[in-house]
């Protein structure tokens, strides 16, 4: 028996070793990067772009694979079901980690218990937009004649339970407003209509309505964001309007599933981070219209805490249900 214990001893620096060595591997075989939409959006472009630049520093190909359904909860599933290896990894946003949970009675994961956040890649704020069809001076004038006409002014948005729907729903909260929301499948056929007429107005983030901005074919009124955007300075917050508390924007962060070691997690991360980090991936995020971040592992799981606590409330309180 103690020749048995010694041989056990003399073998545990050896296989404490062997670990060591494949954490220094990782990754030795190309990475899945699932995004949950359709090719072609801004959740797309921020998975090619920063994969782009991982592949390049690691050396192994970042394969991005949409998986588009669901309300993002065919990727999530796929990811939480998957070896918990880093080999896997999900584009994941407030709709995956904050509002399904409230949003469903029955979903086919747990955010908290079945993906471990990884990092915050970068934020889409949302800004308030009128189109020809919104007879509002500026954001102010918007206001006050939603007040005066409850239930009269409709509003758009990218699908209901979107970031797009919700941010409007707060704004609703907080401004005192009754609107009635019309959900469309995708901002595309959303932005057609606002242009065209057919609604007034809408939350939508800067990367998906720049080209209608720049056309002026949609006047933006306020952003829902603490600081003015740098490609609107001259559009106010909603803050310096004196409507508190409107700040919401699509949060586009990785998670892995749960069971990831810590050090394969500190990988991924650390290599997420140099890439958003880089100049030339930094100034193509902030052209295409996304707020670069590149946060640790815990400050990402931090937000997705106070997220979740804040948007339940609102979804909660404002009676909203996908089932």
């Amino acid at each position: 028996m103690k020749k048995i214990i010694a041989a056990c001893l003399l073998a545990l620096p050896a296989l404490a070793a062997s670990g060591i060595a494949l954490a220094q591997q990782y990754p030795s075989k190309p990475i899945r990067w699932l995004v949950p939409y359709p090719a072609g959006g801004g959740s797309d472009f921020l998975a090619r772009t920063v994969g782009q630049a991982m592949s390049q520093q690691m050396g192994q190909p970042v394969i991005i694979e949409n998986k588009a359904g669901a309300n993002t909860a065919i990727a999530a599933t796929e990811t939480a079901r998957a070896a918990p290896d880093g080999y896997t990894i999900l584009n994941a946003d407030n709709g995956t980690m904050v509002f399904n949970s409230a949003l469903y009675s029955k979903l086919s994961y747990q955010p908290e218990k079945d993906l471990a956040p990884v990092a915050l890649v970068g934020r889409f704020p949302l800004i308030l937009v009128a189109g020809p069809a919104g007879d509002f001076k500026d954001a102010k004038d918007f206001i006050a004649k939603a007040k005066a006409r409850p239930g009269s002014i409709n509003f758009g948005s990218a699908g209901a339970g979107s970031p797009h729907h919700l941010a409007m729903e707060l704004l609703k909260v907080n401004a005192g407003l009754h609107m009635v929301h019309i959900a469309y499948r995708g901002a595309a056929p959303a932005l057609s209509d606002l242009a065209g007429g057919q609604i007034p107005v809408m939350m939508v983030d800067y990367a998906a309505g720049a080209a209608f901005l720049k056309s002026g074919k949609l006047r933006p009124l306020a952003v829902a964001n603490a600081s003015r955007l740098p490609q609107l300075p001259d559009v106010p917050t909603f803050n310096e309007l004196g409507i508190k508390g409107v700040e919401a924007a699509a949060l586009v962060g990785v998670v892995a599933p749960a069971a990831t070691p810590a050090d394969i997690i500190a990988t991924l991360n650390k290599q997420i981070v140099a890439a958003v980090n880089q100049p030339n991936v930094r100034q193509r995020l902030v052209d295409f219209g996304v707020e670069p971040v590149g946060s640790t592992a815990q400050q990402y799981a931090d937000l997705l805490r106070s997220e979740t606590v804040r948007w339940h409330k609102v979804i909660k309180d404002q009676k909203i249900s996908l089932d």
